[in-house]
């Protein structure tokens, strides 16, 4: 597809959306995501040579909560290798992000870095030894590498917000604190934890930082190609919960979602793809996002099925 013709499939697809009447659910449990507007949507597709077409609120902020996983993991590999999944598996969970019924079954090890008390793991693992600040400033780093970018920060009031409703993220980490599988005190864990999800980017910038797990020449370096592939595939495995299946059947690309409405998706070998529309579906996914990938990956052939 043409430069011209992939901008003018970003722009068609963004006016689709814009006239669709079911937009989800914005998350309510937490206060300040609550307070998003629904009618939001933003569609930004950065090619390995760093070229975006972008359409709709592409240049609005939002917080990308649970796709920060996506940097954790790397952060993790990149500093404990293989030894990670002695604490965490690679398996999907078929049950919702914030689970407990399997830990309380499979000894406190979460199935995959994915899930909420998968991630809490990473995020414990790259703590050891280390102050949440610097935990959170190299996170940050990685980011801006990735994105080329400098202009990516923590929303404070996200991160606090989060702090004050995140019941059930302390009750994961104490579970698995009480099988051995947490390494330091629950309340710091978690304290990074929420900040790590409270990163906020624009559809633009998470495009870019994307791009990294293409794979292809003149993206960012940021991991070995063999671990890029394994990333990818836990995305497509694990990367939307309950619905990794469904949004395998209908997309056909490794992708992780936030609550925040995001969800970043890999068209490897041909693009880093970012979408946002605060509205979820019952499995805490972005409705109009995967509907808006869904369009996309129909026109360009990008899914990796074929």
């Amino acid at each position: 597809m043409t430069s011209a013709g992939l901008a003018a499939l970003v722009a068609r697809i963004a006016a689709e959306m814009a006239d669709e009447a079911e937009r989800g659910t914005v998350a309510q449990y937490i206060p300040e995501l609550a307070k998003v507007d629904p009618a939001r949507f933003a569609l930004a597709v950065a090619l390995p040579s760093g070229e975006v077409f972008s359409a709709g609120d592409a240049e609005t902020p939002f917080s990308i909560q649970s796709i920060s996983k996506v940097f954790t993991l790397a952060i993790a590999l990149g500093r404990l290798g293989d030894g990670l999944w002695k604490r965490v598996g690679r398996e999907p969970s078929g049950h919702a992000f914030n689970s407990i019924l399997q830990l309380e079954s499979e000894a406190g090890i979460p199935r995959n870095p994915f899930v909420n008390a998968g991630a809490i793991v990473v995020t414990d693992a790259i703590l050891a030894g280390h102050a949440p600040k610097v935990v959170l400033a190299e996170l940050l780093a990685f980011i801006r590498a990735a994105a080329e970018d400098e202009g990516i920060h923590i929303n404070k009031a996200v991160a606090r917000s989060e702090q004050e409703t995140a019941h059930r993220n302390i009750a994961l980490a104490e579970f698995m604190a009480a099988h051995g599988n947490l390494r330091n005190p629950s309340a710091l864990t978690i304290g990074t934890y929420v900040h790590q999800c409270a990163v906020e980017m624009t559809a633009l910038q998470l495009a870019r930082a994307g791009r990294f797990l293409v794979g292809a020449p003149g993206c960012p370096r940021m991991v070995s190609p063999a671990r890029a592939r394994r990333i990818n595939a836990l995305m497509m495995t694990c990367g939307h919960y309950d619905g990794s299946g469904e949004f395998a059947y209908r997309v056909g690309l490794p992708g992780k979602s936030g609550v925040g409405g995001g969800i970043l998706a890999i068209a490897p070998g041909q693009a880093s793809i970012a979408v946002w529309s605060p509205g979820l579906n019952a499995q805490g996914n972005s409705r109009l996002g995967t509907l808006a990938l869904e369009r996309l990956v129909r026109a360009t052939g990008w899914s990796v099925f074929g």
